[in-house]
């Protein structure tokens, strides 16, 4: 019989939430205090809120998270929204993509009072996220050193730039780490790519470190100072390209939508669209050839018999494929594809996408009630457990809408204190 850790049950009660109608969030009983803005630090809270945590966003009062100004686009604001944000622009379509099932607590931290109240946040928290340039909060009391001692069991991530002193945006990183020199087609300028996924894939890369913190901390019963950045993030992100480099000296080169080591691999164009097609071995190529292309002199042609050959003959063998299939439209091509085994789509423009048979078959996007801009559609956690996804409990909120909510009812300070508070400018 397998032996089981006290430390362990209590994570797998934690864990374990309830049947399928109704589930618990596994997240649910933590707290987390977000210091973070812009895309790398919101998309690793919201990711924590998605599975349940309780995650108090904190603003600057004025201005709020930077995004919250990045508009056009912006959604449309009712008639009746609260009077009490009737100061407040729209709400911006980048701010509400990463910030649902969060509340609002707008705080100025520069003023001593303001760090009383963060101070008391803290001690009730589990989890702290920041991506202040580093240093920056150790100068008003709020580094690692300076929580720990308000909380020991507190788990501190801070996300980084590459460098102490420079703040860290995704297309700086994507130039500065490689991204970029192998990012457009051959012979082009270096391209970024289409959304900041430096930032996101450290959201990501943040929030697996704080699950497997929580972990060690249900061992020790201490917390962990975690530091990731966007710049170790984008190396590791390079995969087989930082593979080809440090095992065999090869650089990198950008090749369009291409594949440096396996052709045909890209996008090729039809007759009135385009498809992304991906042989990857003998058996899809053979099945390319001779059952969709109806070409079966290209099995017997010496130059295409390996994927190896078939790499240094790239630009012969691309440009019979694409003669091949400007003969006939898309729609001729996707269904000549259907189960033949051979990786193919075609290139969906983000109306298509949302509108794809797996994308409404997946419920990928959820449609929620936001209390200044009312039904928003947002993208859908991605996530199922047992079948279910979480559910989006909170839209994302308006600079400071839960202020008072956190400092009454979390932290219970008298109506005084908060009115104290707000003629103060702290709040």
């Amino acid at each position: 019989m397998a032996v089981v850790s006290r430390s362990t049950t209590s994570l797998m009660a934690l864990m374990r939430g309830k049947p399928k109608q109704g589930r618990s969030p596994p997240l649910r009983g933590l707290r987390v205090v977000d210091l973070t803005r812009v895309l790398a630090g919101p998309t690793a809270t919201m990711l924590l809120a998605d599975l349940g945590a309780d995650v108090i966003k904190i603003e600057e009062p004025k201005r709020g998270d930077d995004t919250r100004s990045w508009n056009p686009p912006s959604a449309p604001l009712l008639e009746d929204a609260p009077e009490e944000s009737s100061h407040l622009p729209p709400e911006s379509a980048y701010f509400l993509a990463v910030n649902r099932n969060k509340r609002s607590c707008a705080i100025n931290f520069k003023h001593p009072q303001g760090r009383e109240v963060l101070h008391d946040l803290i001690r009730k928290a589990d989890i702290l996220v920041e991506n202040f340039v580093p240093g920056k909060l150790s100068e008003v009391g709020l580094g690692w050193n300076d929580c720990r001692k308000i909380n020991e069991r507190l788990i501190y991530t801070s996300i980084t730039g590459p460098f102490a002193k420079n703040p860290g945006y995704d297309v700086v990183i994507e130039a500065e780490a490689g991204l970029m020199h192998i990012t457009g087609e051959p012979g082009g300028l270096p391209n970024k790519v289409g959304v900041a996924v430096t930032d996101i894939s450290t959201g990501l890369y943040a929030h697996g470190a704080i699950l497997a913190a929580l972990l060690s901390r249900q061992q020790t019963g201490k917390g962990v100072w975690i530091d990731c950045n966007l710049f170790e993030t984008q190396i590791a992100g390079l995969a087989n390209i930082a593979s080809a480099y440090l095992i065999a000296n090869k650089e990198g080169s950008r090749h369009g939508t291409a594949h440096p080591s396996i052709v045909p691999y890209q996008v090729f164009p039809c007759r009135d669209g385009f498809l992304m097609i991906g042989a990857g071995n003998n058996k899809q190529f053979a099945s390319l050839a001779g059952s969709v292309l109806k070409r079966p002199d290209l099995l017997s042609d010496p130059r295409f018999a390996t994927n190896t050959l078939r790499v240094e003959n790239r630009e012969a063998l691309v440009q019979i494929i694409t003669d091949t299939l400007m003969e006939e439209s898309r729609d001729h091509w996707l269904k000549a594809f259907e189960n033949m085994g051979i990786p193919f789509g075609p290139i969906n423009d983000i109306p298509q996408t949302f509108a794809h048979p797996q994308a409404i078959a997946r419920n990928v996007t959820v449609e929620v009630d936001h209390p200044r801009a009312g039904k928003i559609r947002l993208a859908a956690p991605p996530v199922s457990y047992n079948g279910t996804k979480m559910p989006v409990l909170r839209a994302p909120p308006w600079l400071s809408q839960h202020t008072e909510e956190v400092l009454t009812q979390d932290l219970e300070y008298p109506i005084e204190r908060v009115k104290e508070l707000r003629e103060l400018g702290v709040i």
